[in-house]
């Protein structure tokens, strides 16, 4: 008896694998393997999740109207250009499938997300890298791998797992050397977490070209990540493409309860962002001090990569980090099987991880 069988390409997909939550034996390991925020959601989010425990029997509003209000005052930008998802890689999906198919190319760089190339196939277009300039993205090498055939780019800014990023001059100038019709998609998930003044999360480039999308998330610096919601901001015209493709309830009613109490909450995003501007730096200086390289980064998360010689691999590290009660992510998935990503957790849980590759150094 045979079974329906799926579009080509799809069974070529490999599936996504989110990092470990557990470890056999251990009540409470010490989880840094998917930059979640490990300060926990805003007080104020999470008494919205309880006041919504009891209104379940009830649809959520399908056009997000609160929640876009909020993100439009607390951002500067205007309500009807913004639409949410089930967290940001449902917006990636829903921009692939709307604009690529079978015979279009997706861009993306090097060590890009992962979500790009299993979108894209999915929706039975061909996926191209632009080959990396050292771990951050190349404008030249982008440019020079659109074809004719290219129908949608997407700019991880920073980028994970590398942390790296691109200034707003080198993203205006990718975006100057695309095609009017390329549509040019600017994930900034960890955009609220970055300090310095030569970043932008690209709204305004959105702002003023018709063919950018500026994706978000609330699952990094908001700490919703179990709730999947995310946003972006476009041209209206694309913003009408997104409605026309997502679920009319894509996103549940305490996701959104908890998104309005999370982005009203400044306090609570400021103090996320404090603690992982000082947590981050001094992370790095004592992995280094070990003897360990760490590339930087400006994300909530870095790379620690490790020679390969006399057991002192990648994936020696992290086992053993693993019999510490310590869960890293291992990125060779992402071409860099020398490193493992590590993200930026709380004070105890950093000094826990410092001693335990420490340890592992010394071995």
């Amino acid at each position: 008896m045979s079974l329906p069988t799926p579009k080509p390409g799809i069974m070529d997909i490999a599936p996504y694998v989110g990092g470990e939550s557990k470890i056999p034996g251990i009540d409470e390991p010490i989880k840094l393997a998917s930059n979640e925020n490990t300060l926990g959601a805003s007080p104020h989010a999470v008494e919205a999740l309880r006041q919504m425990a009891d209104q379940a029997q009830w649809y959520p509003d399908g056009g997000h109207t609160e929640l876009r209000h909020a993100l439009a005052e607390a951002h500067g930008l205007e309500a009807d250009r913004l639409v949410c998802a089930n967290g940001s890689d449902e917006l990636i999906g829903l921009l692939t499938k709307a604009y690529a198919g079978p015979g279009d190319e997706v861009l993306f760089s090097e060590h890009g997300f992962a979500m790009y190339p299993i979108s894209t196939m999915a929706a039975g277009a061909t996926a191209v890298r632009a080959k990396d300039d050292g771990l951050g993205a190349s404008v030249d090498n982008f440019l020079a791998a659109v074809t004719d055939k290219t129908r949608v780019v997407f700019l991880a800014n920073p980028n994970n797992p590398t942390g790296t990023f691109l200034p707003p001059e080198e993203v205006a100038r990718l975006h100057a050397g695309l095609r009017e019709d390329i549509l040019f998609v600017i994930d900034a998930a960890y955009a609220e977490y970055i300090v310095r003044n030569d970043y932008s999360a690209g709204l305004e480039l959105a702002r003023q070209h018709r063919n950018v999308v500026v994706t978000r998330t609330f699952s990094k610096i908001y700490a919703l990540a179990a709730l999947r919601l995310g946003w972006c901001y476009a041209d209206p015209e694309i913003i009408g493409v997104l409605h026309r493709v997502r679920g009319p309830f894509n996103v549940n009613a305490m996701a959104l309860a908890a998104g309005v109490a999370a982005v009203r909450d400044v306090a609570h995003v400021d103090m996320s962002r404090t603690h992982n501007s000082e947590w981050l730096p001094w992370f790095q200086d004592h992995v280094r001090e070990i003897g360990l390289e760490s590339p930087p980064s400006i994300g909530n998360f870095v790379l620690v990569r490790f020679p390969g010689t006399d057991g002192q691999d990648a994936n020696a590290a992290n086992d053993y980090l693993t019999t510490k009660g310590i869960i890293t992510r291992k990125v060779a998935n992402y071409g860099l099987p020398d490193c493992i990503r590590v993200t930026i957790g709380t004070e105890a849980q950093l000094r826990a991880t410092v001693d335990a590759l420490n340890a592992f150094a010394k071995q």
